[in-house]
């Protein structure tokens, strides 16, 4: 078949697509970024595009000798990336329009368990995108993952090996809600069975039958990075609201949470499916947490993405703190740095400008490192900086380096920091 996969090289969508093309089939591949989605999946034909963009005209274009459609594509809360009504809502409707005029009948929809509730705006939407489907004359199947547990780490899944990982015990919010997990390879089998089954226009949950707690789940993974026991400890309700607050301000900074409110509110429900479905409408028993993750050995690299995955923001808020106090204290001691450098020889208006001109290169990296489509290009730009700071004082005023204070010695750790969190800013 030719299947058109929409969010193709996300968490899921990037299991779905690897399956599918293990099955033989030709796949095209709609994403916002494709680059390096491109090179991870070269026998795809790739198609950049935003579905807050999309129209029926658009989605037209591209079913063209297409046999089906599955759309792996979500969003989990608004922020200036997403917008949760244009992805979950308008895109899927103008897409059923498309594939009504096109003749394409067979249209496999991710969506998630519990959205029925309707709690939350993610929630709300994503069963509003379940009712538009219902409307149509296609021949749909939505399926509803649980908890998704992936050897892949991204959102809430490198969320979980974080938290693992925490020295001597395990900080959770809600430790004791109920989840019901489902292997991301279990979900791409799903797919691939939801193209091919002789009836559709159902809803099938996604779900293991064993119904655990979080807390069950970040002993498990720990288990499975290889790390010793370890408590789990219940964090207060205000730090999960100082926490959903502080996330969802980072939204806005393009840094996309899995700590969000949205995720917050989901796992206050809880994650629950019925797990029969899966079995009776696609032959499919996914299973538990403790069979999916003894199929994925872990290894050294699963350790330290969770060691590292809280020292990452800690890293780049280090960095933003550093650049912006140097910014600030060159200002502030303004004349005192002049004089280092007029008594090299600079001449003094010279000088000034050269005291000025880097306070705000400093705060101006401080700022652009905060922001997450910015960052990378902040942190090369911060070891560069290092570098001619450090060429140009040991040019004009060497004697720095023997300063008890050591100006310029600890500007090398600096750059240092600015390197390896460069080396850890792909999120998938």
């Amino acid at each position: 078949m030719r299947i058109l996969v929409i969010g193709a090289y996300g968490l899921v969508g990037g299991y779905v697509t690897a399956r599918l093309c293990g099955e033989g089939h030709e796949v095209v591949g709609l994403g916002r970024e494709t680059r390096v989605a491109r090179r991870r999946f070269p026998k795809v034909r790739w198609v950049d595009a935003d579905l807050r963009d999309m129209n029926a005209d658009r989605w037209a274009a591209l079913l063209s000798s297409i046999d089906a459609v599955v759309n792996c594509a979500g969003a989990l809360q608004d922020s200036p990336r997403d917008d949760l009504h244009a992805v979950h809502v308008r895109a899927v409707t103008e897409l059923a329009r498309a594939c009504e005029r096109h003749g394409v009948r067979r249209l496999v929809h991710i969506s998630a368990v519990g959205v029925e509730r309707g709690e939350g705006h993610f929630q709300r939407t994503k069963h509003e995108a379940e009712a538009a489907l219902g409307a149509t004359n296609l021949d749909w199947i939505i399926l509803r993952p649980g908890l998704v547990l992936a050897p892949a780490a991204y959102g809430g899944s490198a969320l979980l090996r974080g938290l693992a990982a925490f020295p001597f015990a395990i900080p959770a919010i809600r430790p004791d809600a109920i989840v019901q997990v489902v292997s991301v390879d279990d979900v791409a089998l799903a797919v691939v069975r939801a193209l091919t089954v002789p009836t559709a226009r159902f809803t099938c949950d996604l779900v293991s039958a064993e119904r655990t707690s979080l807390g069950d789940v970040l002993r498990a993974f720990r288990s499975w990075l290889g790390l010793p026991d370890a408590r789990v400890i219940a964090a207060p309700p205000w730090v999960a609201a100082v926490a959903a607050v502080v996330a969802d301000g980072l939204a806005w900074l393009g840094w996309r949470s899995p700590m969000r409110s949205a995720a917050m509110r989901q796992l206050a429900g809880g994650v629950t499916g019925d797990s029969n479905e899966a079995n009776s409408r696609l032959g499919l028993s996914p299973r538990g947490l403790v069979e999916t993750l003894s199929g994925w050995p872990s290894g050294v690299q699963e350790r330290w993405f969770g060691h590292l995955y809280f020292l990452k923001p800690t890293m780049l808020a280090t960095l933003a703190a550093f650049w912006a106090i140097s910014g600030v204290v060159g200002f502030a001691s303004h004349a005192r740095a002049a004089e280092l450098l007029t008594g090299a020889g600079i001449p003094a208006g010279l000088a000034d400008a050269f005291v000025i001109c880097g306070s705000i290169l400093d705060l101006s990296l401080a700022f652009l490192v905060s922001i997450r489509a910015t960052a990378p290009l902040a942190l090369r730009a911060m070891i560069l900086v290092t570098a001619g700071y450090l060429s140009a004082a040991s040019v004009w005023v060497p004697q720095l380096w023997a300063d008890p204070m050591g100006p310029l010695v600890k500007s090398l750790p600096a750059a240092v920091l600015a390197l390896v969190s460069l080396a850890v800013m792909d999120e998938r």
